[in-house]
């Protein structure tokens, strides 16, 4: 479904990667990526790579050849995948999360009041973010 609307209504072809990967290092790598000052150019990055490349983002050297290209330095990224403060930064996310409710991707919130998940047409996505720019959100 989601790559059928993509393709319908955004003209955006996707080819993603394997299901079931472990994503964990490409999130704990954009949380030290943000450290840097180069969070969305990672983002960016991985995104791209899994949706448009195929590629598996749990290969730790990919995600080190990612994050040298985002201009990161490789062997620190790979140090950080390891280190306590970013997985806690993980946790915290997947923590909140589950507060959310999340169960579905993609997974867009409005104003922390509107949720949004899952494949939405555009008109779905005007609306919410013209109900939340509406009660000055």
């Amino acid at each position: 479904m989601l790559l059928r609307r993509a393709r319908e209504e955004y003209g955006i072809e996707l080819k993603p990667g394997p299901m079931g990967i472990n994503s964990r290092p490409a999130l704990i790598g954009e949380h030290y990526a943000r450290t840097q000052g180069l969070g969305n150019e990672y983002h960016d990055a991985v995104m791209h790579t899994y949706w448009h490349e195929a590629k598996s983002i749990d290969d730790l050297q990919l995600l080190k050849e990612i994050a040298v290209s985002v201009g990161l330095d490789g062997d620190a990224f790979l140090t950080a995948l390891n280190q306590p403060e970013y997985e806690a930064a993980v946790d915290a996310d997947v923590q909140l999360a589950h507060e959310y409710g999340l169960d579905a991707v993609p997974a867009l919130i409005f104003g922390d009041k509107y949720l949004v998940m899952g494949a939405q047409p555009y008109k779905v996505l005007k609306q919410a973010v013209e109900q939340a720019q509406a009660e000055g959100l």
